[in-house]
Parts: C-alpha cells; structure tokens; sequence
C-alpha cells in the first residue's frame, strides 16, 4: 500500500519501515532526511518546517504515486514532518520494498528529489547566536519557495 503523510509528531524509522515488505521482496531500503548542524558555513541550532498543509499532502501523495508506477508496486511510504526540529531529528523517511534493490533506489531517489522540486515546504533555519532565516528553495508551479 502507497502510504504519505506530513505529520508534526517525531518519525519513528520503524513504523515506517513496518508499512513496507513483502515475502517477495529482496530489497527493502529506509531513507532518513535529518537537520544537520551547519548550512552554507554556519553553526545551526534547529530548524523549522513550514507547510502549506493541505496542498502538501496532495503533492506527496502524488510524488508517492508516481514514484511506485515508475517502481511497479505499491510498497512505498513517505512521511514529512512540520514544526521544530532540533539537530539530528528525522524530518523525512521514506521506505521502499522491491524485488530487485535497483528499483528500491530509483523509488527514494525518485520521491526526495521530488519532494525538493515540488512539496509546499518551507525551512526557516536558527543559527547559533541567535540569528535565522528562511533557505531558499526551488520555484514551485505558481509561485515560489
């Protein structure tokens, strides 16, 4: 089942790693997108994620569709978080069960250049000292990021 969700509570890599598998898979591969410490040579102390919610839950469902059409199954879950991320928490996982692990790859490959491209999400990063500001992104359809 084609599993996505934004959510603002924590990830928990098992649980998203469960919504995948199958006996006939050979492959089975969790990707995990953490807040790292620095951006562009600055000290960052957390991070925040913004998000237009209804849209984006939308526009990763449909990057999940598309990605396991170009996949062939229906073995992928993706979740994004919102809020305020500290340092080295999840703020995406995606899982993806396969037969073979070169689907397995292209599917999350496929999903988180997506997600760059397309998903209505806003990062605002907090740097040591006190100082922050929004990264700049990708223009999305209609406006941008």
């Amino acid at each position: 089942m084609i599993r996505s969700e934004i959510v603002h509570e924590p990830i928990d890599p098992a649980d998203v790693l469960g919504r995948v598998g199958d006996p006939g898979d050979g492959a089975i591969l969790l990707f995990l997108g953490t807040v790292r410490d620095h951006a562009e040579g600055r000290s960052v102390d957390g991070m925040r994620y913004e998000a237009y919610q209804e849209m984006a839950e939308d526009v990763l469902a449909q990057i999940a569709r598309e990605a396991a059409a170009r996949l062939g199954t229906d073995r992928l879950a993706v979740v994004h978080r919102v809020g305020d991320l500290e340092i080295g928490e999840i703020s995406v996982a995606i899982a993806v069960s396969s037969a073979h692990r070169a689907e397995a790859y292209d599917a999350s490959r496929y999903v988180i250049e997506e997600i760059k491209k397309r998903l209505p999400v806003w990062k605002h990063e907090r740097y040591t000292g006190g100082a922050a500001a929004w990264v700049p992104g990708h223009e999305l359809a209609g406006g941008s990021r």
